[in-house]
């Protein structure tokens, strides 16, 4: 069941990325190369064109760097819990800059599902906590070290 929940929430957190990418195609849509050039946004254009090419605000392309494992049931899941409230808190600044309903209409979804992310990943954490006092780490196999430490 857990394997298939983060399995479910990977497959709609790359949709997010297509959702944003094409909100911004739509928004660029036409946008001659001048007009990139005044928004200082030049390298981009010079770069990828008006074609869809995630990375953040900075320029720093999405790359398999931004995920971060270390094989640990418990630090993964609070890994999870931070990256849907950073990207919670970055749609909540995205809905401070932007003036445009259609577009508000579009982020406050996308911000909603990172909501029901963390509620479900904080469900996963508490499950996972209540097992611990099993000889197995929860879902890995992995005998705990025999070592004092809980």
């Amino acid at each position: 069941m857990w394997e298939h929940f983060k399995h479910d929430v990977g497959t709609e957190e790359l949709a997010h990325l297509e959702i944003v990418g094409s909100l911004v195609a739509q928004l660029s849509k036409g946008a001659p190369p001048k007009e990139w050039n005044e928004m200082g946004s030049w390298e981009y254009y010079a770069d990828n064109g008006a074609s869809v090419f995630p990375q953040n605000s900075q320029g720093s392309p999405f790359n398999a760097a931004s995920i971060a494992v270390t094989g640990d049931p418990l630090t993964n899941l609070y890994e999870d819990l931070a990256a849907e409230q950073k990207a919670r808190a970055v749609y909540d600044n995205i809905l401070r800059l932007s003036d445009d309903p259609d577009v508000n209409e579009v982020i406050k979804f996308l911000r909603q599902r990172e909501i029901v992310h963390f509620q479900r990943f904080g469900e996963a954490l508490d499950k996972m906590q209540s097992n611990l006092q099993h000889k197995k780490v929860y879902g890995t196999g992995i005998k705990k070290p025999d070592c004092g430490c809980n």
